[in-house]
């Protein structure tokens, strides 16, 4: 009897991803970039509590489009056939159909449902093209499918998430900022410090209440002016001789 399509595939064909979860509108970080296969629904970093234990995928994205880690997807189905694709130093699989306008000329593989160009020995783009040719050729999905138990996150990624659920928008203060706001106090001072004296001089000098040292200096400034400028006499002008 031939097998029926899993619903943790039509949950990854189906479900929208990256859109604003119901359930936690009034929350940070509320989009919905995790797929649980248990459930067979998407989900946000805020309902990881309810889906303890459940097989989670992380939905990544790339130029609009939602890829998976090829490493989380080949413990679920073969994954073969797909051609990946490295991003970020990751080798990630597009879920969706990429269909190409203009049609290839030339040698190579094209894939089997959306003549999309591929190296060899690839012959599906994405995932759902390879589920919608097995379903097209009447296959059995079971020699495809692979045991998996088992299925979670990145502990790093649930670390980070957790902390930017955990964090209150009103006293959120990132290191980075609170560096950054001294690195400008302080360059805010330092200007301010510099260029005081100075226009306290130009006032105090328009104002004629100038005091001892600053009169003498700017005594010492134009006499020391003066003296270059009657230094610099021009010479007796020669002209030429007549002709």
């Amino acid at each position: 009897m031939e097998a029926r399509k899993p619903a943790w595939l039509e949950a990854l064909d189906k479900q929208r991803f990256f859109v604003s979860c119901s359930v936690h509108e009034n929350a940070r970080k509320k989009e919905k970039n995790i797929c649980c296969l248990d459930c067979c629904t998407a989900i946000c970093a805020h309902c990881l509590g309810s889906h303890h234990g459940h097989r989670l995928v992380q939905i990544r994205r790339y130029v609009y489009h939602d890829v998976v880690r090829l490493q989380d997807l080949d413990k679920l189905i073969d994954c073969s056939s797909v051609q990946s694709y490295t991003i970020n130093s990751s080798k990630v699989i597009f879920l969706k159909k990429r269909p190409q306008s203009r049609h290839f000329k030339g040698s190579g593989n094209i894939c089997t449902s959306c003549d999309r160009t591929l190296q060899e020995p690839y012959v599906h783009c994405s995932l759902e093209c390879k589920v919608d040719y097995i379903s097209r050729q009447g296959k059995d999905f079971s020699p495809y499918l692979r045991t998996c138990q088992s299925l979670q996150l990145n502990p790093g990624l649930i670390m980070a998430q957790e902390a930017d659920v955990g964090g209150d928008d009103g006293n959120e203060t990132t290191r980075s900022t609170v560096v950054q706001g001294e690195d400008d106090a302080r360059c805010s001072s330092e200007s301010e410090n510099f260029s005081m004296p100075y226009v306290s001089f130009i006032r105090k000098k328009r104002s004629g209440l100038l005091p001892t040292h600053c009169s003498r200096s700017a005594n010492r400034m134009s006499h020391d002016g003066i003296a270059a400028s009657t230094s610099r006499r021009k010479g007796i002008p020669q002209r030429s001789p007549l002709c």
